[in-house]
C-alpha cells in the first residue's frame, strides 16, 4: 500500500518584494528579519507543524540562497522528516522545456510530482509574506464539512481597503458565488488572505487545464479560482478573525513590528501555546549598561545597550553605545549606533554601521514616511539621513 499523507502544504516563497526596497535586494522577502529574532517565513512554516502538517513544499525563485540556507533541513520547525518534511522546490530544466515560475499557479503545477509522491487527498497553498497565527487544521475541518472543492481563508478588511484584495462575495452559508480581483468598487469587505485548501485532484485538473490555456496569467486569483467558480464547483469561505499583517510594504512591516510591543500587544509572539519556532542566531545574553534606558521594547540575545531604547524592536547583536538613541524604529542583527548617533522612525537592516551624532529618520507623525537602511552599509558621522529617504549604498551625506 502506497505511503500517504492527508495534506500537503505547499508555500509560496519565491516573491521578489519589491515594495519593500533595499531589505529585498539581496534576499528573497520571506526571508526578511522581522521582530528580534524571526524571519517572515517562520510563521506560516511554525502555522504547519502546530496545525499537524509535517510536508511543507517551499517555492523559492528570487535569491533564495539566504532562504534555502536558513530553512536548511527543518529542523527548528520539527519538519526534518523521513517521510515528508520540509523540501525547498525551485525551477528546473525539464525534458520537454525549462521555466521560471509564471505564475503563483504554475508555480504550484510545475511542482505536480512532488505532492503526488505524498497522494494527498488535500493541498493547502500558502504565502510566504504574512504574519499571523492560524490553525490550519480547523480550516482543513470545515473544507471536509462542506464537501468544498476549494475552501479559500478570508478575513474582513476596512471598506475603503477593499479594492487593494480579491474578495469574495458569499452567501449565508459561506458558499461563495463571485470572485472579483481588487474591484474598483467592492460589494463586500470580505478579503481573500491568499490561503486556500484544496480538494487534490480536482487542484491537479484545474492546473493542468490552466497550463495548457495560452491565454491564463498562470495566477490563482486571476485565473485558476474564477474558473472553478464559472464551472460550478463547490466553493466556501473560511473566515479568520485573529491577527493577519500582509507585509509587502515598508509601512505594514514596520507597523506589524510595533504591533509587538507594549504590555498588551496587538500580536503576541511568546505564547508558548502556539510557539513560532525559528533558527536563532547563536549570541551570548543582552547587555544592558548601568546609564542604558530601554522602554517598551523587544531585545533579542546578543544585544549591548549603552545609549537610550525607546518603542524599538532590536534583532540578535545589535550595539547601541553610550549617548545614542533609537526610538519608533527596527534594527536588523549587527547593526551598530555608535555614540551621540539619533535613529528614530526607520527600519536599519542586518550589518549597518550609523557613524557617531548622525541622524536617521525624523519623528514619527511628520508624514515624511519611514527612513531605510540596506544591509551592510555604512552612514557616516555627523551627516542626516532625511524621514522616508531609502539608501543601499554607503551614505556620506548630499
Amino acid at each position: 500500500m502506497q505511503r500517504k499523507k492527508e495534506c500537503v502544504a505547499m508555500l509560496l516563497a519565491g516573491g521578489q518584494g519589491s515594495r519593500l526596497y533595499a531589505l529585498t535586494n539581496n534576499i528573497a522577502k520571506p526571508a526578511v528579519a522581522f521582530g528580534a529574532k524571526y524571519r517572515i517565513i517562520d510563521f506560516p512554516l511554525s502555522n504547519c507543524i502546530n496545525s499537524g502538517i509535517d510536508t511543507v513544499g517551499v517555492l523559492t525563485q528570487y535569491m533564495p540562497l539566504e532562504l534555502n540556507e536558513y530553512i536548511g533541513n527543518g529542523q527548528p520547525w520539527d519538519l526534518d522528516r523521513t517521510f515528508g518534511g520540509v523540501h525547498i522546490l525551485s525551477p528546473y530544466q525539464a525534458k520537454k522545456k525549462s521555466s521560471w515560475y509564471e505564475g503563483t499557479a504554475n508555480a504550484i503545477y510545475q511542482n505536480i510530482s512532488f505532492m503526488r509522491k505524498y497522494n494527498p487527498d488535500y493541498v493547502l497553498i500558502l504565502s510566504g509574506d504574512h504574519i499571523y497565527k492560524m490553525d490550519y487544521a480547523q480550516m482543513l475541518r470545515a473544507h471536509k464539512a462542506t464537501g468544498a472543492d476549494c475552501t479559500i481563508a478570508a478575513i474582513e478588511v476596512p471598506m475603503k481597503e477593499a479594492s487593494r484584495f480579491g474578495i469574495l462575495n458569499c452567501r449565508e452559508d459561506g458558499s461563495i458565488y463571485e470572485f472579483e480581483e481588487k474591484p474598483k468598487q467592492p460589494k463586500s469587505n470580505l478579503a481573500s488572505m491568499g490561503i486556500y485548501i484544496f480538494t487534490a485532484e480536482k487542484l491537479f485538473r484545474y492546473l493542468e487545464a490552466d497550463d495548457q490555456n495560452p491565454d491564463s496569467s498562470k495566477d490563482f486569483g486571476k485565473d485558476v479560482l474564477p474558473a472553478m467558480l464559472n464551472a460550478g464547483e463547490r466553493m466556501f469561505s473560511y473566515r479568520f478573525s485573529g491577527y493577519w499583517k500582509d507585509v509587502g510594504t515598508i509601512d505594514s512591516l514596520w507597523e506589524s513590528n510595533m504591533d509587538l510591543l507594549g504590555e498588551d500587544p496587538n500580536f503576541d509572539v511568546s505564547d508558548s501555546s502556539w510557539k513560532i519556532h525559528s533558527r536563532n542566531p547563536l549570541a551570548p545574553p543582552e547587555y544592558i549598561g548601568g546609564n542604558a534606558s530601554v522602554h517598551n521594547s523587544m531585545i533579542a540575545l546578543g544585544c549591548e545597550i549603552e545609549g537610550t531604547v525607546n518603542h524599538s524592536v532590536l534583532a540578535a547583536n545589535v550595539v547601541i553605545e553610550e549617548g545614542a538613541v533609537v526610538e519608533d524604529s527596527v534594527l536588523m542583527s549587527g547593526t551598530v549606533v555608535k555614540r551621540g548617533a539619533h535613529v528614530s522612525y526607520s527600519i536599519v537592516d542586518e550589518n549597518v554601521v550609523i557613524e557617531e551624532n548622525a541622524t536617521v529618520g525624523e519623528t514619527k507623525g511628520k508624514g515624511v514616511g519611514i527612513a531605510v537602511l540596506g544591509r551592510n552599509i555604512t552612514v557616516a558621522a555627523n551627516v542626516t539621513v532625511n524621514g522616508g529617504k531609502i539608501l543601499d549604498k554607503d551614505y556620506r551625506g548630499e
